[in-house]
């Protein structure tokens, strides 16, 4: 019995493979996407074994064609659930920081994300029901983030996207459900990519995957799944932004690798 397909974008580790097995025990079928084919046919494997449907996607999200290719394929499959995680960051001054990495992050952080989205979004409204979440980040709740400068305003673009498409689906009654999961420090090989070391205490994958499920299905818009996270998101609300952008900066100097 199944529940339907969950296509989960960056499958291959953390938060992603997290997600996948948190879905594959509620009876969900899985279409994986990312771009280390290797890992990906483990992960599929291993829940094949334990019956459920698998299918491997690779792709890198940086390029336009691959990310058509993707919904080629699953265009007439019943995707159910959208998970829309794939991204990585960067660390250090914007004026030394490399600039194809950073085109590169934009690109996978905002270009494919909105693509995917919006045709999953388009795909799912012909459904009649379906759910998006859009892997954003504490970052996304900021005003801005220096010495992550462009991590930082991928993440806002994420965060701002979807708290406007959630209205607009609300005011028209759409069944279809989208919302933001905001995390702050994760356990996953992100630090290593973005060259960080987390200056507070990290969540596990598997608690983030499963505290944002847990309020997915209560349609939560902005998910938050740390406590210190979401004392944090209050405070730059009602501080100057001046002030708050500040106290980020000294935050990002404290776990600096570079």
């Amino acid at each position: 019995m199944s529940n339907g397909f969950v296509m989960i974008t960056g499958a291959s580790s953390g938060i992603g493979k997290a997600f996948a097995a948190q879905f594959a025990k509620k009876g969900y079928d899985l279409i994986l996407v990312a771009r280390r084919k290797e890992r990906l046919q483990e992960l599929a494997e291993e829940w094949t074994k334990k019956g459920r449907k698998c299918f491997v996607l690779t792709a890198d999200l940086a390029k336009k064609k691959e990310c058509r290719k993707i919904m080629d394929e699953v265009e007439k499959l019943p995707v159910k659930v959208f998970i829309n995680n794939a991204g990585f960051g960067d660390c250090g001054s914007f004026l030394e920081t490399d600039l194809s990495k950073e085109m590169e992050m934009i690109h996978v952080n905002i270009r494919a994300m909105h693509f995917l989205m919006k045709q999953m979004l388009c795909q799912m409204e012909k459904q009649g029901e379906g759910s998006i979440l859009n892997v954003a980040s504490s970052a996304g709740l900021l005003p801005a983030g220096p010495y992550m400068a462009t991590y930082y305003a991928t993440k806002s673009y994420v965060t701002s996207l979807t708290r406007a498409v959630a209205l607009e689906l609300k005011e028209k009654k759409s069944n279809v459900y989208v919302g933001a999961l905001c995390p702050g420090p994760v356990d996953t090989e992100f630090n290593k990519v973005a060259n960080v070391e987390f200056a507070i205490p990290s969540i596990t994958p598997t608690y983030c995957a499963s505290y944002a499920i847990r309020k997915m299905e209560k349609r939560k818009i902005v998910i938050v799944p740390k406590n210190k996270m979401k004392v944090l998101a209050f405070i730059s609300r009602v501080l100057p932004q001046s002030l708050v952008i500040r106290m980020t900066a000294r935050q990002q100097k404290k776990k600096r690798n570079w």
